[in-house]
């Protein structure tokens, strides 16, 4: 079992967000409507000062802040990467870094996960999916 550290939470948070429904998480629109505070944007630093509480939820994660602040570049880049591997079913770890191979084998339990409980929000998506939402 590996333990829950922060860099896997964020590619965990990444992966499910990635799986949701992402209207109203545009950042122009939550800035207009003046939900920044609200919902804790991480790039507000006012907004963080706020009293901590669930901004964000899915498929038993949880966060306390905005996830579009919260999500890392490198994060969204592996599960791209992931999602597009899978559907094309490269499954080979030759060539990859430790970093990627480990956050590789991540996504893939938590895809497990997902697919083992029915998929309980929606089918995931998949990397040919992404524009087209």
């Amino acid at each position: 079992m590996w333990p829950v550290g922060r860099r896997k939470k964020k590619l965990i948070v990444a992966l499910h967000f990635q799986l949701s429904d992402q209207t109203g998480w545009e950042c122009a629109t939550c800035r207009k409507s003046g939900l920044e505070i609200k919902r804790r944007c991480g790039w507000t630093p006012d907004a963080l000062e706020s009293e901590p509480h669930v901004v964000w939820a899915r498929d038993g994660h949880a966060i306390a802040v905005c996830p579009k602040s919260y999500i890392t570049s490198q994060s969204v880049a592996w599960v791209e990467e992931y999602l597009v591997r899978r559907r094309l079913e490269h499954k080979g770890i030759d060539g990859l870094g430790a970093r990627k191979v480990e956050a590789f084998l991540i996504l893939e339990n938590e895809l497990n996960k997902f697919e083992g409980s029915g998929g309980q929000s929606e089918r995931p998506m998949q990397a040919s999916d992404r524009h087209t939402r």
